[in-house]
């Protein structure tokens, strides 16, 4: 497979959002590492099941080693916008999922950074 093929295949001219979760961090310091495992396979699968890996709301996520805020984690980003969430275990990321990403509402209960407007 060659990279144009590759880029295709993950629709990287199309997707909305690029969900960034620090999980399985090398010196884990936010949260307990099997905190972040649980919340990185609960994204994935969670993506997947509401078909946001696919279609016209493309959502790309990826686990990120350190999010360099080490405190009330797991820590997601959202790009663009650059929008920052804490404590994101499974009720948080699934109103993540369901208020922001799908809604366009964030979720002001985790939010702890945004741009400024």
């Amino acid at each position: 497979m060659n990279l144009t093929q590759a880029a295709q295949d993950l629709h990287l001219n199309s997707y909305q959002w690029h969900l960034f979760l620090c999980a399985d961090a090398n010196k884990p310091k936010c949260c307990a590492n099997r905190v972040t495992l649980v919340a990185w396979d609960y994204l994935k699968r969670r993506v997947r099941e509401l078909g946001l890996d696919e279609g016209t709301l493309i959502v790309q996520r990826s686990k990120v080693n350190c999010l360099r805020v080490c405190t009330q984690g797991p820590i997601l980003v959202l790009y663009p916008g650059g929008f920052w969430y804490h404590s994101c275990t499974e009720p948080v990321l699934e109103r993540i999922l369901q208020e922001h990403i799908l809604k366009g509402q964030p979720v002001q209960d985790y939010l702890f950074a945004k741009p400024a407007s």
